[in-house]
């Protein structure tokens, strides 16, 4: 199966203590095994790594172990999707004609790139925020960890 990973739920897996870690991490293991095919936005291994070092207290990790967590268990398994200068414009006036604010413009962009990989199961933590965004032919494989 074709799976898309949305950043939040690559941190939860990433970290033991995080509240989704437990539902997060088989998802992570499956694509780590073979088990299913894993892609992720490009602009995900930069939010992973700048979530991971800005982490309260002893969750945050140093730069360095940010990178091999994003390394190890991702670029090593997962396919990272790129929007083009012309799919990125396309998606950011989608956003516009849809009344997207803030924060959610980031949430748009990685269903854009979720769409282009073709998955079958797009994991998020942030359903509701998905759900609104996506057109009804995304709309069922939407689902949490």
């Amino acid at each position: 199966m074709k799976i898309f990973c949305d950043t939040n739920v690559l941190v939860a897996a990433f970290l033991q203590t995080h509240p989704q870690h437990n539902s997060a991490r088989p998802v992570l293991e499956r694509v780590k095994a073979g088990k299913d095919e894993g892609y992720v936005a490009a602009h995900s291994l930069a939010e992973a790594y700048a979530v991971l070092t800005r982490l309260p207290g002893q969750d945050q990790v140093v730069p360095m172990v940010a990178w091999q967590l994003i390394t190890e268990n991702i670029l090593k398994d997962f396919t990272v999707v790129t929007l083009s200068a012309k799919e990125y414009e396309e998606s950011l006036e989608d956003a516009a004609m849809k009344g997207v604010e803030g924060g959610k413009t980031y949430d748009a962009l990685l269903l854009a790139a979720a769409a282009k990989s073709g998955a079958d199961r797009i994991y998020t933590g942030n359903t509701r925020h998905f759900q609104s965004l996506a057109d009804e032919s995304l709309r069922a494989r939407i689902v949490a960890p």
